[in-house]
């Protein structure tokens, strides 16, 4: 299976009065054609920054991409101009923003939102725009008329809303679909209904992805590969079956063992990680999780630990795994 997208020693800072931030800090990761790659991590990780980065978006200032490479179909996104990045952007890469009531515009009606993308990027009349964005809406389980595309997003719900934003992430079909926490906010049937569909519509176009999200269990039912993030960096990457049965960082270990199916077969109480991120200001030298870490070493305070391959595909970055 070929890579359509590989991501070299990114690193992506943020200037502050406080000093500077390192959101990513040295990430290494590749995604397969057809393929779900599943990012994890508490809020504040860089899982987010890491996408905008990829989707070159990232504002400047503050923030700015200090070195690495992006490649797409090995072409490096970080030494395209914005006007050749813009024709890449909605066409062939596209992204699902967090909260679909802040990413679509409250004052411009759904069916342009949509047919604009298509009218940008395929050069279609603004009829022919309006028709496929039907077309979309039905491909993302809506039932909609003519009079629903002249809707306005406050005027739907949020299972509708994160459809609409689905719906213009794929109407150019994309080979690439960066999906940012598409289920939150929305109740447990709702959240399911988003699963099935972009599972379905990544088999039907063949469209890789790149999942951001805090919940394990969607994970397990949409990802193939798993990144596990923490200040900015990668812990752990493995396949998503090497996840679930055998976690070696201490954090990912601990992000499995606060899921209430874990809690439940011990003795129903939720184990939490002890201790809260640390500032990305003031990151402690050495491993950034050793003042929350059960296993922690002296070694962990003076160096911290590279990312190493424990087993074919499993990589992790611990020292008392080295």
């Amino acid at each position: 299976m070929s890579q359509i997208l590989e991501v070299k020693g990114l690193k992506t800072y943020f200037e502050t009065r406080n000093g500077t931030v390192r959101a990513v800090d040295g990430v290494d990761i590749s995604v397969d054609r057809g393929d779900t790659l599943g990012i994890v991590g508490e809020s504040g990780c860089g899982k987010t920054v890491l996408a905008l980065s990829i989707m070159r978006l990232i504002p400047d200032p503050p923030g700015r991409v200090v070195s690495g490479q992006i490649n797409f179909k090995d072409i490096d996104l970080l030494n395209l101009d914005e006007n050749e990045m813009r024709r890449l952007r909605g066409n062939d890469i596209s992204m699902i923003f967090q909260e679909p009531m802040n990413s679509l515009n409250p004052v411009l009606k759904v069916g342009d939102q949509i047919s604009e993308v298509i009218r940008l990027h395929e050069g279609f009349s603004k009829k022919d725009a309006l028709d496929r964005a039907l077309d979309m809406l039905r491909l993302v389980g809506l039932s909609p008329t003519r009079d629903s595309l002249r809707s306005y997003p406050h005027q739907m719900s949020g299972g509708m809303r994160q459809r609409i934003m689905i719906a213009m992430a794929l109407a150019c079909n994309p080979e690439l679909m960066l999906a940012d926490e598409p289920t939150t906010a929305l109740d447990v049937t709702i959240q399911a209904q988003i699963v099935d569909l972009i599972n379905k519509l990544k088999d039907e176009v063949g469209t890789s992805v790149i999942l951001i999200t805090h919940d394990l269990g969607i994970v397990a039912q949409m990802a193939r590969h798993v990144v596990v993030m923490y200040t900015g960096r990668v812990v752990e990457y493995c396949g998503v079956l090497d996840l679930f049965s055998t976690p070696l960082h201490p954090y990912t270990r601990g992000l499995m063992e606060s899921t209430p199916k874990r809690a439940a077969k011990r003795d129903g109480y939720l184990t939490a990680i002890p201790g809260t991120v640390p500032n990305l200001y003031e990151l402690p030298s050495g491993c950034s999780f050793r003042n929350r870490c059960p296993d922690v070493m002296d070694i962990c305070a003076e160096q911290e630990p590279q990312l190493m391959e424990k087993s074919p595909g499993h990589h992790v970055r611990c020292w008392k795994l080295a």
